[in-house]
């Protein structure tokens, strides 16, 4: 049986900066490299203001910076994105109000690879980003 995204987001418990042993994603051995968490990215997003977005490279380069590390791991950073988005939609259907689940519309747009798969669909982000001016 497949784990819910509440088990996904658990997962893993903490942070890690791990420096290469041999190049990734652009990145030369020996580049320090943070390998964030679900929790981590959501309390991220949910620190961007009302009315702000930032863009995936720009969200990495975030978490890295408070890490100490040269950048962030572009696969799991998405993979973390898309079980907090899950998880806030998952919330919402259950009767929790926007206002307390994480934000995920101000990272995701309507033209992200991400967007697509999410269970809220395209239509869901592209109103709460007007909501927001982020359109």
């Amino acid at each position: 049986m497949p784990k819910s995204w509440t088990e996904k987001f658990a997962h893993p418990p903490a942070p890690q900066v791990s420096v290469l042993g041999k190049p990734y994603a652009g990145y030369g051995e020996g580049t320090k490299m943070l390998i964030s968490t679900p929790a981590e990215v959501a309390r991220h997003v949910e620190s961007i203001p009302l009315g702000e977005s930032r863009t995936m490279p720009e969200l990495r380069a975030e978490l890295a910076e408070a890490h100490r590390a040269d950048f962030t791991c572009p696969l799991t950073a998405g993979i973390f994105l898309r079980i907090a988005a899950e998880l806030a939609w998952e919330k919402h259907q259950a009767g929790t109000p926007l206002a307390r689940i994480t934000p995920f519309w101000r990272v995701v747009d309507k033209k992200a690879p991400v967007a697509k798969k999410l269970a809220c669909g395209v239509d869901f982000i592209v109103k709460q980003r007007r909501k927001e001016g982020l359109e």
